[in-house]
């Protein structure tokens, strides 16, 4: 017998790593996916891994918001215009941008008249 894995518990095991309380609150607390699921497929195409070496090298491996260096899985590529408004541009590099997960959020978080490339259009 060993003790259950959970931080601070007291109830021993026989098998696995948590009592049975504490695998039950495991299995709930799943991080959930914020990143929109009917895209996944594409996602995997080779179309799109080619565009996405591509703008990584573009952008030298940093964040364009905050200029820390990314690389795999910290590396993200934005689309500018999300692919939900407008599929056209799901595989134009000048909507991709290169994020750190942290800017990540706050653009997809951002309303759309802060975009960046909404001051074009403004002129």
């Amino acid at each position: 017998m060993k003790y259950c894995d959970f931080n601070g518990c007291q109830n021993k095991i026989n098998k696995g790593k948590y009592c049975e309380e504490h695998a039950v609150s495991r299995r709930v607390r799943k991080k959930k996916d914020i990143y929109h699921h009917e895209n996944k497929p594409f996602y995997r195409t080779d179309e799109w891994k080619s565009l996405s070496s591509f703008v990584y090298e573009r952008e030298k491996g940093k964040c364009q918001r905050c200029g820390k260096f990314v690389f795999g899985r910290q590396a993200h590529r934005h689309h500018v215009v999300p692919i939900r408004k407008n599929p056209l541009l799901k595989l134009e590099p000048n909507n991709i941008r290169l994020l750190c997960p942290k800017c990540h959020v706050i653009e997809e978080n951002e309303e759309d008249s802060k975009k960046v490339f909404a001051n074009y259009f403004s002129k």
